[in-house]
């Protein structure tokens, strides 16, 4: 077990969706809540596991999961499926004595929990509809609004990956209390190889957030070939159309590193990125770094890349070219990135979460004194 001190929960009941990053998040930080001897049930929504998922999840001790496929608080008309997701939480919470609650999304922070509440901010739809549309989100989102914001304020502490994010929750939703950053990790998978002349990128292609037409607009202008992973089919349906780039579809974890470890250069134009977990996996894959000129990539990555607007492929095809051209750059950039990838550490992450844990149990005892004094002021 870990030498850290303090109190620290013995059984975690925890949510993630196994459509995009947060299964990744979910799976290191499990993996590291384990050397700890911590227990976490892992209640899983959004559609059914893939095969290298439930290896994943089978590979770390005290990980039990119990899946479902209940649709998501951000797709289209979910809030049949949230509701009965919630009550199948409630009773998983009571049936596995998980002693805290750790949420990754917000509107079931509202159920009536006896046990601490922790959520966390990974993203959301008001703060993706402003920076990708550029206008504030229509008002059939107001449903979303209002109980995202009442999950938000009902958590007990409330977690981002990155200042910007928090101030994202803060400006949509409102934010009762003050909130705790705490970055993403990656674990020792990803290491650089003998590198290769081609530009790399991966994500949910379908997402318009990670702009990846952007890259393939640019791919003809490009002097090395672009290698593009990731699924092209939104969770709602509809998928986009490419060309100009190698399509390698979706691949497990493993095969990614491969990838990321052979390419020179990562690209990722993106609208918005709360943080931007593929970047940290390039970037410990030796690779330069081409991102979106955004407040939360800037705010994780420093001098540690090369930004470019979303909105303008020129400006891409002029810093992928650069790289190209300019070996020396392209080696200091990469050695930077990775430099700075190797401080956001699985041991540091868990130790915030821990710290978060602790403070979410405060504040619940606190609620909980606060509701009986209130009671007896009454009688």
């Amino acid at each position: 077990m870990n030498g850290r001190t303090g109190t620290s929960p013995g059984h975690i009941l925890m949510t993630a969706d196994t459509v995009g990053g947060v299964w990744t998040y979910a799976m290191d930080l499990c993996a590291e809540l384990a050397t700890y001897g911590i227990r976490v049930s892992l209640a899983t929504m959004g559609e059914p596991m893939r095969p290298h998922q439930r290896m994943q999840a089978a590979s770390i001790p005290h990980l039990d999961v119990y899946e479902s496929t209940f649709r998501l608080e951000w797709m289209e008309d979910p809030w049949g499926d949230v509701d009965a997701a919630g009550d199948w939480l409630l009773e998983l919470q009571r049936r596995t004595s998980a002693d805290t609650v750790h949420l990754n999304g917000y509107v079931h922070a509202a159920l009536p929990w006896r046990v601490p509440v922790v959520v966390v901010a990974h993203s959301c739809v008001l703060s993706w509809w402003r920076a990708v549309k550029g206008e504030d989100a229509p008002d059939r989102l107001q449903t979303y609004r209002q109980r995202v914001a009442r999950g938000v304020r009902e958590a007990d502490a409330v977690v981002a990956p990155s200042a910007w994010m928090l101030d994202q929750v803060r400006l949509h939703y409102g934010l009762p209390q003050p909130g705790v950053v705490i970055p993403n990790a990656r674990g020792p998978l990803f290491t650089p190889a003998a590198k290769r002349d081609f530009v790399f990128s991966c994500g949910r292609i379908w997402d318009q957030a990670k702009n990846i037409g952007c890259l393939c607009g640019a791919a003809p202008l490009l002097k090395w070939p672009v290698a593009i992973a990731g699924d092209l089919k939104h969770p709602d349906g509809g998928s986009l159309l490419l060309s100009h780039v190698r399509l390698l579809g979706a691949l497990d974890q493993r095969q990614v590193a491969e990838w990321m470890a052979m390419a020179g250069i990562y690209a990722l134009p993106a609208h918005y990125e709360p943080f931007g977990l593929s970047a940290l996996e390039a970037a410990l894959s030796g690779c330069a770094l081409v991102l979106g000129r955004i407040g939360s990539l800037q705010e994780i990555w420093g001098d540690s890349a090369l930004y470019v607007s979303p909105d303008d492929p020129g400006e891409l095809v002029a810093a992928v070219n650069g790289l190209v051209e300019n070996a020396e750059l392209r080696k200091m950039l990469s050695e930077r990135a990775r430099r700075h990838a190797l401080t956001y550490t699985t041991e540091r992450m868990a130790a915030g979460y821990l710290d978060a844990y602790a403070l979410a149990q405060r504040r619940c005892e606190q609620k909980s004194a606060a509701a009986l004094l209130l009671e007896k002021s009454c009688a």
